[in-house]
């Protein structure tokens, strides 16, 4: 029987970028959370200056408090990273910024390489920025593949992309992209404010939803549950009747409170999902 899914939720860096990496492991396994996504941002774990044994450092560390690495998430919706850009040197250098990505993600002992599909330029026709990421995402896959790795595919937000922002988007790509160990991950804020569901998410893409950004929004932000307006009991209904048994992340963002002190509003979060689940539970 597959857990629940608030067993099933990660532990994170989010919000937690002003604090000791440390600090956060320890929130997180006083939480009792064994799973982690590892948000890859300075100062924790910035790509460009991460060596191979500061990731098995992180791993370590991680692995002293009774947490694994499951999913390396590197900071991407922000120039200078930007997979599809107009820039041919951008887009390179992007592309080559994910590929070490990958590397660094086998020495964190995570299985997954959390992706996005970057934003072509808007003075441009969409076809075009399409295509470059369609090269890069192909790249990039095939790369974490020799390695060993799935990767994971999110659709964004408008306003952080103009490329893969619903359901039918990530269906397009990954069949254009046509590489088998590149799945998609079901922002759940991302999907309410694109007018998708979790239904929509399963009914196209089906067990290719391999993770799940579990936040609340009004309907947009990145907020604790109980602090927006989305509905948890029938999202995780939702993710129990398509049979999803993967992890969930509370991808908390922001500048203010939550990064000031960032473990209460996991907690809270955590209480309302397990709270969600159970009611769930006895709907049946």
């Amino acid at each position: 029987m597959t857990a629940a899914l608030v067993d099933r939720v990660t532990g994170s860096n989010f919000s937690y970028q002003h604090l000791p990496l440390e600090r956060c492991f320890d929130d997180m396994a006083a939480l009792g959370r064994t799973e982690f996504e590892l948000w890859g941002v300075a100062p924790h774990a910035h790509v460009p200056w991460l060596t191979d044994a500061d990731a098995r450092g992180i791993r370590h560390a991680a692995a002293a408090r009774g947490l694994r690495i499951a999913c390396f998430t590197p900071e991407q919706v922000a120039y200078p990273v930007n997979i599809a850009s107009p820039s041919p040197r951008l887009r390179d250098e992007s592309v080559a910024m994910f590929r070490r990505a990958a590397e660094i993600a086998v020495e964190l002992g995570a299985g997954i390489l959390f992706l996005t599909a970057g934003r072509g330029g808007e003075d441009e026709p969409r076809d075009a920025g399409w295509a470059r990421a369609v090269d890069a995402l192909g790249a990039i896959a095939e790369r974490a593949a020799e390695l060993g790795l799935e990767c994971v595919l999110e659709p964004l937000q408008r306003i952080e992309s103009n490329l893969v922002t619903t359901a039918a988007d990530a269906e397009r790509m990954l069949a254009d992209v046509g590489a088998p160990n590149l799945g998609v991950a079901l922002d759940t804020v991302a999907a309410a404010v694109a007018g998708d569901t979790v239904a929509d998410y399963f009914t196209r893409l089906g067990d290719r939803v391999r993770h799940v950004h579990l936040i609340d929004g009004e309907p947009a932000g990145h907020l604790a549950w109980g602090d927006g307006e989305l509905p948890l009991v029938d999202i995780v209904a939702a993710l129990d009747r398509h049979g999803y048994a993967g992890l969930a992340t509370v991808e908390l963002f922001g500048d203010g409170t939550y990064a000031w002190n960032p473990r209460p509003a996991l907690e809270r979060s955590l209480a309302a999902i397990a709270q969600a689940c159970d009611v769930s539970a006895r709907r049946g």
